[in-house]
């Protein structure tokens, strides 16, 4: 069987909060991100320096942030998901190395892809680790992928992953999670006192109006969890980065949704993340909580779970299942010809749809 690398592909986050390392990390994620400023028609020199002053301005409160939170546990845990992956594939009698590649931190993707050279991979299985699919996330690493194996012109299988928030075993592993912690603090979703909110990253309208079904897939994917939980009744609000002027965000915020809330307790499951980070760190477990606890209301947040079997489980389905030649691959999830990157090789879980 020929050896398979898979790039477990990432967001990242800087491990230590300095200006060194938290300014090129928003400046690429800036630059990626500059249509949505208008800068898709000026010079690269024009958006670097844009990007540039962008990042200077926002890091210090980033930087904050992290220490608030003795520093972004991601990669640490993004280290272990890919051990765990490997460890399970493998188990599953498959030869393979699990290779990580983050967007806007090291080691990058295409670090990624030369260490997946060198270690002899002769096909590639590309998976982002966003199972609700959107524009700078999930299309915008493997269109990285893509643009880096030109540069480095290796010539080699690459089979891709896009959105895959309909595996069934996923929507059971997010909903475990909450049942998990309702059960640990003795609560229930049937009291009436008790709220379920869902949190979603934010996106900016743009991209939705280009096309993207990124709100559609949180909507339809919290639907289904709150389902699975048992709770008829449930609120969603959305992490808005409102720190571009101008821009345009989903909505409601998340603040909006608590300073109306009207319960004892709110239950908060952070949905669109696979890994503690300051999205769930500070601005959930710090800034929110505040909020709520201001208002009386007693507060509890899921934790991900990152590194749980079942959802290290999920991954390697998605791997067998991508991978022409895998025997065996589990009957549990169904790929599809991707629609949003119709390209040859790149499949997701919404493309029958």
């Amino acid at each position: 069987m020929p050896r398979t690398a898979v790039l477990l592909l990432n967001f990242g986050e800087p491990e230590t909060p300095t200006m060194g390392t938290v300014v090129p990390f928003l400046e690429r994620i800036f630059a990626l991100n500059a249509p949505l400023m208008g800068q898709d028609g000026p010079s690269d020199e024009e958006v670097r320096a844009r990007s540039r002053a962008l990042a200077e301005a926002r890091a210090p409160g980033l930087i904050e942030e992290y220490e608030e939170i003795g520093g972004s546990p991601l990669h640490r845990q993004a280290r272990e998901q890919a051990e765990a992956l490997e460890t399970e594939l493998r188990a599953r009698g498959h030869d393979v190395i699990v290779v990580l590649g983050m967007q806007f931190t090291e080691p990058s993707i295409a670090e990624a892809i030369g260490n997946a050279r060198a270690a002899g991979a002769r096909s590639l299985v590309s998976l982002p680790v966003y199972p609700l699919s959107g524009p700078t996330t999930n299309l915008a690493a493997l269109r990285e992928v893509d643009r880096q194996l030109g540069i480095q012109e290796w010539s080699v299988p690459n089979r891709q992953v896009a959105g895959w928030h309909r595996h069934p075993s996923y929507l059971r592993t997010r909903a475990s999670a909450i049942q998990r912690l309702l059960d640990e603090n003795g609560l229930s979703l049937q009291d009436a006192g008790t709220k379920l909110m869902f949190s979603a990253h934010g996106t900016p309208l743009k991209y939705l109006q280009q096309g993207s079904r990124y709100e559609e897939y949180v909507k339809e994917f919290c639907a289904a969890v709150a389902e699975a939980v048992g709770a008829s009744d449930y609120l969603l609000g959305y992490q808005n980065h409102t720190n571009r002027p101008g821009v345009q965000w989903t909505q409601p915020n998340i603040e909006k949704v608590v300073s109306e809330i009207g319960a004892e307790r709110i239950v908060v499951d952070p949905v669109s993340f696979m890994h503690e980070q300051s999205e769930t760190l500070a601005e959930l477990d710090v800034e929110l909580r505040e909020e709520v606890e201001e208002r009386g209301i007693d507060f509890y947040r899921v934790p991900i779970p990152y590194l749980a079997a079942d959802f290290i489980a999920v991954l390697a389905d998605l791997v067998e299942s991508a991978c022409v030649g895998l025997a065996d691959a589990s009957r549990d999830v169904r790929l599809h010809q991707c629609r949003c990157k119709p390209t040859a090789g790149t499949l997701c879980t919404n493309g029958a749809r």
